[in-house]
């Protein structure tokens, strides 16, 4: 069967013309979700330190926290993106925040680190929220009002105005930071509310045909060997035994995944599709870049700026103050605009211009890493390309060169890549960064910058699929949408 890519258009029952506080509605409603997600990604950064002395755990196994959600997000979230587009996107919403729920509650009664772990492998469903949303809006709204929301639902990833990184650090260090857990249980049940109160209903089953378990886990399986494989191979080398069994384990996974796809109806996606240059550079882009600047960010400078010997000596809560607050504010303003941006100029042109800049701000924090305010200033410069540019326009490009015949396909894996990209890059950098000195500091962050390289090669081998508005003006980016409502 052949599969063409094309941008995705909804069926005109799908577009009931609806009036603005509808439209107003339903992305703040989509917001709610995604900050679900988002709080437990950004909350717990600063609180590291924390965990690691209450539960008498090493920097290196507590890092877990951070990577293994980010990894079994990439898992679940591709997962359950695919899933809605069989299950609904409303009902998809529903369960993946009630697991999320669940975890929560499970990480705050949490005796031990493994316990913890494991309500972070179920609050790392709620992942799907992003993808989904941006699905939700490219069924529903116009062109114009698709590349405006992705900018504002962009926005989120910078999460509340970019203080939930301080008020992470600031929990942490005042109540303690167990209550962070309450902080995203609240945010939680409210999304599952307003979820179930706005988001329509629609069809039991949006489309035709069933989801492609079987290759969902022969994927999920090849992600979490890939991300084990890439964090041995950083601390043991190679030549490693458990490297090796690993390396093999990700190619057997992989070659079951491509016999899985060439044999389903209905695959995940088609391998035609995904190892053209309209998707698979998409899905570089979005790992690279995730693996080298959230573990840049996210990681190395937080616990650079926490240590007392070979860094910047600072609380958790001023570590978080100084160098997660003002990167994820200046993200959040940079990301409203980027849609419109991504529209004026083009959303491949503009990928690859947030992309090369990237690089060159990577390079300038491995270089400068000692000096702290000279990183400070960076890491805004750093906001506004990474959080406030790339994430956006990646994440748009996805859908627009996503397969018609699969809309949540290309989505749904590059969600994946997001939390893939995060779970590798932390495993790659904390060899280094555990060594404790600044030049373990320094590794790490050069690391970062020629991951961030990589990633601005694949986006200039990334390709438009047919209609997609890859330059210039994006009127082709979306045809046959009709408004959501008249502005």
């Amino acid at each position: 069967m052949t599969h063409q890519l094309s941008p995705v258009v909804p069926t005109p029952a799908a577009l009931p013309r609806r009036k603005a506080p509808r439209v107003a509605a339903l992305i703040a409603t989509l917001i709610i979700s995604i900050l679900s997600f988002q709080l437990n990604a950004s909350l717990f950064s600063a609180a590291l330190p924390a965990i690691a002395a209450h539960f008498q755990e090493s920097t290196e196994n507590v890092a877990k926290v951070q990577s293994l959600f980010f990894l079994t997000s990439a898992v679940l979230g591709m997962a359950f993106s695919r899933w809605s587009d069989f299950l609904g996107r409303r009902r998809t919403l529903l369960i993946v925040l009630a697991l999320m729920l669940g975890g929560t509650v499970l990480c705050l009664l949490a005796p031990n680190l493994t316990v913890l772990l494991i309500g972070r492998v179920l609050q790392s469903a709620t992942s799907a929220t992003f993808t989904i949303s941006f699905l939700l809006l490219s069924e529903r709204f116009s062109k114009r009002l698709f590349g405006i929301s992705v900018g504002i639902i962009s926005a989120v990833n910078g999460g509340i105005g970019g203080l939930d990184g301080f008020l992470g650090g600031f929990i942490t260090d005042t109540v303690g930071w167990q209550f962070l857990f309450v902080v995203v249980l609240a945010m939680g049940v409210a999304a599952l509310v307003c979820v179930a109160v706005v988001v329509p209903k629609g069809s039991a089953r949006a489309r035709e045909g069933r989801m492609d378990w079987w290759g969902a886990a022969a994927l999920g399986t090849f992600l979490v060997l890939l991300s084990n494989l890439i964090g041995q191979a950083s601390a043991a080398g190679w030549a490693d035994a458990w490297t090796l069994g690993y390396l093999a384990g990700t190619v057997a996974a992989g070659l079951a995944f491509v016999a899985v796809e060439k044999r389903t109806s209905h695959p995940l996606i088609a391998i035609g599709q995904l190892r053209s240059r309209q998707v698979w550079p998409v899905l570089a882009s979005t790992v690279l870049t995730l693996a080298g600047i959230f573990s840049a960010l996210n990681f190395t400078v937080i616990l650079l700026s926490q240590d007392a010997k070979a860094g910047y000596g600072l609380s958790a809560s001023m570590s978080a103050l100084l160098y997660l607050t003002p990167t994820a504010f200046v993200g959040v303003i940079a990301a409203v605009f980027s849609g419109w941006f991504a529209q004026r100029i083009g959303w491949f042109t503009a990928l690859r211009i947030s992309s090369g800049l990237i690089v060159v701000a990577a390079v300038a924090v491995a270089i400068f890493a000692a000096d702290r305010w000279m990183v400070f200033a960076l890491l805004i410069v750093m906001g506004v390309l990474y959080l406030g540019q790339f994430q956006s326009t990646v994440s748009g490009i996805a859908v627009l060169n996503s397969p018609k015949s699969a809309p949540g396909s290309v989505p749904g894996l590059n969600g994946a890549c997001f939390g893939i990209g995060a779970s590798i890059g932390i495993a790659m950098v904390a060899p280094a960064v555990a060594t404790g000195t600044i030049a373990g500091y320094q590794t790490a962050l050069w690391i970062s910058a020629g991951l961030a390289l990589a990633s601005f090669g694949a986006s200039l081998i990334l390709r438009p699929a047919p209609g997609a508005a890859g330059h210039g003006s994006s009127e082709a980016a979306a045809p046959g949408r009709a408004a959501v409502a008249s502005h």
